[in-house]
């Protein structure tokens, strides 16, 4: 560490003092010599005005002796703001859609569907802005940053659970990011952390293979909370994340006294194969009836002239007491997901999905999306997207789904329907 004495910093904020302790001196001095009696000379205008011009000049003098510079410290204040943000990373995207559903709901909203739920309707999706400088991992030093992301537009109230407080209501993500010089560098997040779990991204076919989101995303995925996170890389294939958090569900303020526990496994044998196990475990209501689980997220890499790639998403989630079905038993879902994505040519791609999630007990379906009270349901999906991309930063994504389930009259009265549209989003 450099000895504060040797320190620029603190020699310019030294000399800054000593000249403004000069200035209150004098200006002392004028007090003085204007309260002194009225039988004094009182000096003139024009000699008070050359005292000042002479005071200036010295002060001048001292300065450039001193070395220091006119405004040293407002400018290094200044030269510090600017830096930080020539260092940060402003980025985004805006998406748009049109969707129909054969199911014709009377209230024109498609039950179980994201995004696009207004059926018939152009829609303003989503709006992200991201600004972010992240810490760097480092083994020897330690590192600070940031990340901020706002979304807004319809999709944002499945996207930011603010948790009934004002101000988070368009805050998708947003910690402190600190690397700790601990092995080969330990980052901690703490802050709206969005979550582990899932395949698919919440920022839909801006970076998804599909335009639409899953029925695994919503129904045995869950929202951003607030808590704090540590990552670190065991070694190159293998990485290891921690997280405390608010609640599964409970976004940014928890509804009981304890805390639920998330964690990752990430391993990569090759560049072309990678595996992620989560595990979830904490109460998650008033009561403390404790949430638990378990998911394997796969990918590979196929090659061939299509580029082709897959990735499947298998979950377990049981809930205590929470039973729909039989009041005060426990509540299970299970949910499995398969893509397959590729590229015809440079601008022209395919993305293919088939879902299925099992609510045995209505504890993750009832009553939610639109979906009425249930005991229970097994919901279906196959859905294909075609991505052109005219230019690298827009994407134009025409979709067609099916999606069936075993509740009754559960699409807004049939059991089974049709989505067919459009979506675009241009990415900055």
């Amino acid at each position: 560490m450099t000895p504060k004495l040797n320190n620029p910093d603190m020699k310019n904020k030294k000399r800054a003092l000593l000249c403004a302790f000069i200035v209150i001196i004098h200006n002392l001095l004028c007090a003085a010599e204007a309260a002194s009696p009225p039988d004094s000379p009182v000096p003139s205008l024009e000699t008070m005005k050359a005292s000042n011009m002479e005071l200036r000049e010295r002060l001048e003098v001292l300065e450039k002796r001193l070395g220091v510079e006119p405004d040293v410290m407002e400018q290094q204040g200044q030269e510090d703001g600017w830096s930080i943000l020539k260092e940060s990373k402003l980025s985004g995207f805006a998406m748009v859609s049109f969707f129909h559903d054969t199911s014709d709901p009377a209230d024109g909203r498609s039950n179980g569907y994201l995004w696009s739920d207004n059926t018939d309707e152009l829609t303003l999706n989503k709006v992200k802005l991201t600004l972010e400088n992240p810490a760097s991992r480092s083994a020897t030093d330690w590192d600070a940053g940031y990340h901020v992301s706002a979304m807004f537009g319809t999709d944002a109230r499945f996207l930011n659970p603010s948790g009934g407080f004002t101000g988070m209501d368009d805050i998708r993500q947003a910690y402190v990011d600190i690397n700790v010089p601990v092995g080969e560098g330990l980052n901690i997040k703490a802050g709206q952390l969005i979550s582990l779990w899932n395949f698919e991204s919440g920022d839909g076919g801006t970076v998804n293979p599909n335009f639409s989101q899953g029925n695994q995303w919503y129904f045995t995925g869950n929202p951003p909370g607030t808590g704090v996170q540590l990552s670190y890389p065991v070694s190159e294939k293998v990485d290891f994340t921690l997280r405390a958090q608010n609640g599964f569900y409970a976004g940014a303020a928890d509804g009981n006294n304890g805390k639920t526990l998330l964690s990752s496994i990430g391993i990569k044998p090759n560049e072309d194969i990678w595996f992620k196990f989560n595990g979830v475990a904490g109460p998650e209501t008033s009561a403390d009836d404790w949430l638990t689980g378990a998911q394997m997220l796969a990918g590979v890499n196929l090659g061939t002239e299509l580029n082709l790639q897959a990735a499947t998403e298998l979950s377990y989630l049981t809930w205590e007491s929470m039973s729909v079905a039989q009041l005060g038993e426990r509540g299970d879902a299970v949910s499995a997901g398969l893509w397959l994505w590729g590229d015809f040519t440079e601008k022209l791609g395919f993305g293919l999905r088939a879902d299925v999630v099992n609510d045995q007990d209505g504890s993750f379906t009832s009553g939610l999306l639109g979906f009425p009270a249930n005991p229970g349901q097994e919901i279906y999906s196959t859905t294909l997207t075609v991505t052109y991309k005219p230019i690298a930063k827009l994407k134009i994504q025409p979709e067609v789904r099916y999606d069936t389930t075993t509740l009754a009259g559960g699409y807004d009265g049939d059991d089974s329907r049709w989505t067919i549209g459009l979506g675009a989003s241009y990415t900055f």
